[in-house]
């Protein structure tokens, strides 16, 4: 049986093990803080003491919130020995974080698979998330069957740093999209339009993303005055613009929409929103 190891139990790596689990796979999990792994040891995890336990498993999946967490992790699985492994870093970073990272994997005999996803955990459960792929044809061809369980769409997409570039496009328009909301939300001030109804014909209407439809509730109910905790929050939507602005500013490419966006993300971090779903981003900005 193939073991799957997971490293970084946060709330997407936590995810990913209930998933695998439910659909059969054995899965061993580590986590920085042990505690934080109590979830995925519920679902049916083995958590194991440290990460040369980890690199025994025939597969590696990494879930971390920077390249620094990443490179620190990966450093720890190459020196406890990974030739003829398969390790897949779905964490998002930096295209060229991502490129250091898979050459250090592949020198030390493993093959490496850069995969960031779209969605959040509701879909990780479900097996519905969008997979964005970097890597050979070999390793990628070793890492699709265990994708293909997470993910509703997987594409390989070249390179490593390939699934890296990518993420970023993908989330970039999310993050303004946010702030686009609330700007449209100001032509209704004083007409009396119910929250509801606004958001209904807005997911209805060319001006309403999938984002818009899937989390109506979400969103309406952040406008009536009840901000909602968020799977992907304002502090992660902050993290990846400031991550695709970089990306950006490497290209030589100016992005003032998303300077712009920028600020008001620091302005609701500031607030203490950080926690909360990006429509929180939407009301604070309509609030001021």
């Amino acid at each position: 049986m193939t073991m799957i190891a997971i490293l970084g139990t946060g709330r997407m790596g936590t995810a990913f093990a209930k998933r695998l689990i439910e659909v059969g796979q054995s899965v061993v999990v580590w986590n920085r803080t042990p505690a934080n792994a109590a979830a995925a040891a519920d679902a049916g995890a083995t958590v194991a003491e440290d990460i040369a336990t980890c690199a025994e498993a025939d597969i590696v999946l990494i879930s971390l919130t920077d390249a620094a967490a990443v490179k620190a992790i990966t450093e720890d699985l190459i020196a406890a020995g990974i030739a003829g492994k398969l390790v897949v870093d779905m964490s998002t970073l930096l295209p060229d974080e991502t490129e250091t990272i898979a050459a250090n994997i592949t020198a030390a005999g493993a093959d490496f698979v850069d995969c960031p996803v779209g969605g959040t955990v509701g879909p990780a459960l479900k097996g519905l998330l969008l997979g964005m792929a970097g890597g050979t044809d070999g390793a990628f061809a070793r890492a699709k069957p265990v994708l293909d369980q997470l993910c509703k769409r997987v594409e390989h997409l070249g390179p490593a740093g390939s699934g890296a570039r990518m993420k970023l496009a993908v989330n970039l328009p999310l993050a303004l999209y946010w702030k686009t909301l609330a700007e449209a939300l100001t032509l209704l001030e004083g007409s009396g339009i119910p929250a509801e109804t606004a958001i209904s014909l807005l997911a209805d209407s060319s001006g309403g993303p999938s984002v818009l439809s899937n989390r109506a509730q979400v969103v309406i109910d952040t406008l009536n005055g009840a901000d909602q905790l968020g799977t992907f929050d304002i502090a992660g939507l902050a993290k990846d613009l400031n991550l695709a602005l970089k990306q950006a500013d490497r290209l030589g490419h100016p992005m003032p929409l998303s300077e712009a966006a920028r600020a008001s993300y620091a302005k609701a971090l500031d607030a203490g929103l950080g926690q909360f779903d990006g429509a929180s981003l939407t009301k604070y900005l309509t609030e001021g």
